[in-house]
């Protein structure tokens, strides 16, 4: 259980009120100190509302908690703490580095001590603790929520990197198989059928051997942005390697994978016809389907089968 707060003063109560009413003018003071000698870099290149940002609102906040402490407004679910992690998600969108956010925090101290160093003379010594406590108690939690923010959203990207394939943005390997895994498991709990479209490219060493691999990273990005635009919001695509691609489609039925190959086609023509792409051959892909529960009942044997499929239907388009 938590300690009770002291008692607010009538002084603390005015000075609280004070702030309260001068929110702005504080916030101005605080971009300005931020600005002298360049010690919040990314702010000289904001206009004046993007400067202030949420500044006013945490200072009014700050205020309130002068007033009426409650410890729940310091707490990681509160609202307080909701807004300064999103203050801190846009101020790192305008370019501003994790020490920048957290020196304006800082800066807001200063401002706001200096004030009340001002109004010193008519506070009680015990108004003078209460009120550096509590100071001290809103901005160490404003600048850990913003610390947290920081390695959430670090943390999540990291995460988001360590299961995609960097140069298309599709799964990568053993990400697209696992999620093939999880999706054949709820296939055999609802009764539901699954598609594995495994599929390359045709002559893709002639386009990397005359153009280089630039051009050839540029095929595969195009395509791979195709491959996405005709995924349901059930299915998922994966790059396996090189030049290899694989998507599931998910409660498919027999003629799904054949739909889904047709449509891809057409749109990979319509992408070599256009001329966008100045390649020595036409973008042209062999495949190879299999069906969860015809052709395999797991994940590796679906891709053993759709594997000796492709380079069935690759030894063909060859002939």
């Amino acid at each position: 259980m938590e300690a009770p707060l002291p008692e607010t003063s009538e002084s603390l109560a005015h000075l609280a009120d004070e702030i309260r009413a001068e929110a702005w003018d504080l916030a101005l003071a605080v971009v300005a100190e931020g600005l002298r000698d360049d010690t919040i870099p990314p702010l000289a290149r904001l206009g004046r509302i993007g400067q202030l940002g949420d500044m006013p609102t945490f200072i009014g906040e700050l205020a309130e908690h002068l007033h009426r402490p409650r410890p729940e407004r310091l707490h990681r679910s509160s609202q307080l703490a909701a807004l300064v992690r999103d203050h801190a998600r846009e101020r790192e969108a305008l370019g501003f580095a994790p020490r920048d956010i957290v020196t304006e925090f800082l800066v807001l101290r200063r401002v706001l001590w200096r004030l009340m160093r001002d109004r010193s003379a008519m506070l009680e010594a015990s108004d003078v603790f209460v009120l550096e406590e509590r100071l001290h108690d809103v901005i160490d939690s404003l600048v850990t929520e913003c610390v947290v923010a920081y390695f959430d959203r670090a943390t999540s990207e990291l995460s988001y990197r360590a299961r995609h394939d960097a140069l298309t943005d599709l799964l990568n390997h053993a990400s697209f198989t696992r999620e093939l895994e999880l999706e054949l498991e709820r296939a055999k709990r609802y009764g539901s059928g699954v598609t594995l479209v495994f599929l390359d490219f045709d002559d893709f060493k002639e386009i990397n051997d005359t153009y280089g691999h630039r051009a050839g990273d540029e095929v595969l990005r195009r395509v791979a942005e195709l491959l996405r635009a005709e995924l349901r919001q059930s299915d998922l695509a994966g790059r396996m390697g090189g030049d290899e691609f694989a998507a599931f489609l998910a409660e498919s039925d027999q003629e799904t994978g054949a739909v889904f190959l047709h449509r891809l086609r057409r749109r990979i023509g319509e992408l070599s016809d256009s001329g966008e792409l100045v390649l020595p051959v036409p973008i042209a892909i062999s495949a190879g389907v299999t069906r969860y529960p015809d052709d395999g009942e797991d994940a590796e044997t679906l891709f053993a089968i759709a594997d000796a499929r492709l380079y069935e239907a690759k030894r063909a388009n060859a002939a």
